[in-house]
């Protein structure tokens, strides 16, 4: 399997300005991030405003970022959806295309059983040859991925891994004590990557890496090189940058950035809004104490 990085950020998808989703851009964002530090994308996930996309638009998003990256970086499809049959149709159509993973969300709303949510991602993973990585968001979905189940699902050839943004590192250590090391689990919260590194963790998928992906790969290389204080030192000036990119549903306040910053991305999809004048101020003054890596 190809690897598919330490450092993955959950790429925004970029509209115009009459909401149509701008691929050109999408390209250049992919292009940029990979440039920035980031090994790996995952395309039309909760950054990427995947509630709001109709399939013919994420499936173009899979070809365009595709093709954008190549072989540069890994290409993860996000095709999770609470309905199996239709995350099964995605994901084979994520398949044909060519990307190099999928990523499957718990589902949402219909509150599953432990049982019913390893039948969801069993079902999912035996319908393709992609490698399936899990993804755990219960201040998302309500429902959250037990490390039973995860380490039930991780005995599964093809579910190669999770995102965890549970940020609860009892279940998290248990599921690296109790999974092989063929099945890799990444931090789902920009704040936890530092104690999930700690407890064995791989690396993040990531929503800050748009603007700080070199310091964020220079943490976790700082972090493996057993240079400890350093990393400790990059997370401790990062935490506020953190913050700030949460203080309201993601990614309005990355959108919100990135704009500032002049990398075009259009406003978030309704039901989302953009940042309003508080949010934009505090987004604004935050920026100023950081270095920005992303090339605009």
């Amino acid at each position: 399997m190809k690897k598919l990085g330490r450092l993955i950020t959950a790429m925004v998808t970029p509209f115009t300005e009459d909401g149509s989703v701008d691929y050109e851009q999408a390209q250049r964002l992919a292009r940029a991030l990979l440039d920035s530090g980031s090994d790996g994308l995952v395309v039309v996930g909760t950054t990427g405003e995947s509630p709001t996309l109709i399939r013919e638009e994420e499936m173009r998003l899979f070809a365009e970022v595709k093709s954008a990256v190549g072989q540069r970086g890994s290409v993860i499809a996000g095709t999770g959806s609470n309905s199996t049959a239709e995350a099964l149709a995605t994901t084979k159509g994520a398949e044909q295309i060519g990307v190099d993973a999928c990523l499957l969300v718990v589902p949402y709303y219909n509150k599953p059983t432990q049982e019913g949510l390893y039948r969801h991602f069993k079902t999912i993973a035996q319908g393709t040859s992609l490698p399936c990585i899990l993804y755990n968001v219960p201040s998302r979905t309500v429902a959250s991925l037990s490390a039973e189940t995860t380490i039930r699902l991780s005995q599964i050839d093809n579910i190669v891994g999770i995102k965890e943004a549970s940020g609860n590192l009892d279940e998290i250590a248990k599921i690296i004590d109790n999974t092989g090391d063929d099945f890799t689990l990444w931090s789902g919260n920009d704040s936890d990557t530092l104690p999930i590194l700690a407890l064995g963790g791989y690396g993040v998928i990531s929503v800050v890496s748009h603007l700080v992906g070199s310091q964020i790969k220079e943490m976790i290389d700082f972090f493996l090189s057993g240079q400890m204080d350093k990393a400790a030192g990059i997370h401790r000036h990062l935490v506020p940058l953190f913050k700030t990119l949460f203080v309201v549903a993601n990614p309005i306040p990355l959108k919100y950035a990135l704009n500032h910053l002049g990398f075009r991305v259009g406003s978030p999809r309704l039901p989302l809004t953009p940042a309003d004048e508080k949010t934009a101020n505090l987004i604004s003054e935050t920026l100023k104490n950081y270095h920005i890596d992303l090339p605009v």
